[in-house]
C-alpha cells in the first residue's frame, strides 16, 4: 500500500483526495492545508486522515511515500524539489512549474532517485481523448490540417497568473498528447481588463507540413464553452466535453481538389457523408489517473503526463508569454 499525502485542499484538492481514498492501491495518509477552514473541512469529510497545518511535515515525513502538490504553481518548485529530495513520488497540479528550467531541475532530480514524476493532465485520461487518439492514430482522419480549441467561462479569476496559465495548460497538455510531431513557433495575443493579468488570450502553434493548432481561452465569456474541433484529410472530428452522451462526433465531410492543367482550372468538390458518435469510456479520468500513478510507482512504469510531458507544455507557455508582451510576435521552439 503507497501512502500518499494531499499538500492543498482547496478547489481541486479535495477531488484528488477522494480518489486517493477510494483506490485500492493507495492509502490517504494526510491532508496538508494552512488555511483552518480548510483543515476543518477534511477532518469532517476524512476523520481518520492525519490534518497537517505544515507543508514540510508531509515533504519530509518518513511514513509517506508519495504527495499530491495541489497548490498555486508559484508553490510547485520547492514543494516539489524537497518532496523528491525526501525520496517521494509526486504528483504535481498543472501547470507542472513556473519556468522550464525549473521542470529540468525536477526531472534530473527524480531520474537520479529513481522516483515518479505525474503532472495532473487529468484531461489525458478521459475516454474522449483516449478516443480521439485512437482514430488519430488508426488515420481514420487522415493526415491533419488543424486543430483548434475554445475553453472559455465566466472566472474564476486567479490572482497569481493569467488566463493561459491557468486555462491553456488542458489543452495543449492534450494537442501534445494527440499529435506526435515537435511544434516550430508559437504566436499569442490578449489583454487584460480587470485585475492587471490577461483574461482572454488567443494562441496558434505552428507545426510542419501546414498543421496549424489555435487557441482560444477567456474568463470573460457570457456562457461556457469547451469544445475541440480536428480536420483532418478524410474525416473532421468535434469533441463538445460538455455534452452527456455524444461528447465526440465524426464527420465524414471534406473538401476534395482535382484537376492539373493549371491553377484556374482546379476543381473544388465538397464531401459530405454521415456523422458518427463512437463510444466512449465513462471511466472517471482521476480514478484511471490514480491508477496509473500507483502503477508507475509500484512497477516502475513511465505515465503518459510524465516530467518530460509538464515540462513540453510549460515550455510552450513560456513561448507564448514572450509572445504576449511583445503583441503576438512570432517566436520560434
Amino acid at each position: 500500500m503507497i501512502n500518499v499525502a494531499v499538500i492543498g485542499f482547496g478547489y481541486w484538492g479535495p477531488r484528488v483526495a477522494r480518489n486517493f481514498q477510494t483506490s485500492s492501491d493507495m492509502h490517504l495518509s494526510a491532508i496538508c492545508d494552512q488555511r483552518p477552514e480548510a483543515l476543518r473541512i477534511a477532518s469532517r469529510d476524512y476523520p481518520e486522515v492525519t490534518m497537517l497545518s505544515d507543508p514540510q511535515e508531509a515533504l519530509t515525513s518518513p511514513d509517506i511515500d508519495a504527495v499530491a502538490i495541489v497548490t498555486p504553481v508559484w508553490t510547485h518548485f520547492d514543494f516539489a524539489k524537497l518532496a523528491l529530495q525526501n525520496g517521494k513520488h509526486i504528483w504535481v497540479e498543472k501547470p507542472f512549474t513556473l519556468t522550464s528550467s525549473q521542470a529540468t531541475e525536477l526531472i534530473e532530480l527524480a531520474e537520479q532517485k529513481n522516483l515518479t514524476i505525474m503532472v495532473d493532465h487529468t484531461f489525458l485520461f478521459t475516454g474522449a481523448v483516449k478516443k480521439i487518439r485512437e482514430l488519430i492514430d488508426n488515420q481514420t482522419l487522415g493526415n491533419l490540417y488543424y486543430y483548434d480549441s475554445t475553453r472559455v467561462n465566466l472566472g474564476l479569476f486567479q490572482h497569481d497568473v493569467n488566463v493561459l496559465w491557468d486555462l491553456a495548460p488542458h489543452d495543449l497538455s492534450i494537442m501534445d498528447f494527440l499529435i506526435r510531431e515537435e511544434p516550430e513557433a508559437i504566436a499569442a495575443t490578449g489583454q487584460n481588463h480587470l485585475n492587471g493579468l490577461e483574461d482572454m488570450a488567443y494562441m496558434t502553434i505552428f507545426y510542419p507540413h501546414k498543421l496549424i493548432a489555435h487557441f482560444s481561452v477567456n474568463w470573460l465569456s457570457p456562457v461556457k464553452v469547451r469544445t475541440t474541433l480536428v480536420g483532418g484529410e478524410k474525416k473532421m472530428l468535434v469533441w463538445n466535453d460538455l455534452e452527456a452522451d455524444e461528447k465526440i462526433r465524426v464527420y465524414d465531410k471534406g473538401v476534395q481538389i482535382s484537376g492539373s492543367a493549371g491553377v484556374y482550372d482546379l476543381l473544388v468538390g465538397y464531401r459530405s457523408g454521415d456523422m458518427w458518435a463512437p463510444k466512449v469510456d465513462q471511466t472517471e479520468a482521476l480514478k484511471a489517473e490514480v491508477l496509473c500513478f500507483a502503477d508507475s510507482i509500484a512497477n516502475g512504469t513511465k505515465p503518459i503526463n510524465d516530467g518530460a510531458a509538464g515540462y513540453r507544455v510549460v515550455r510552450l507557455l513560456e513561448a507564448a508569454t514572450r509572445s504576449l508582451k511583445n503583441r503576438g510576435s512570432l517566436v520560434q521552439l
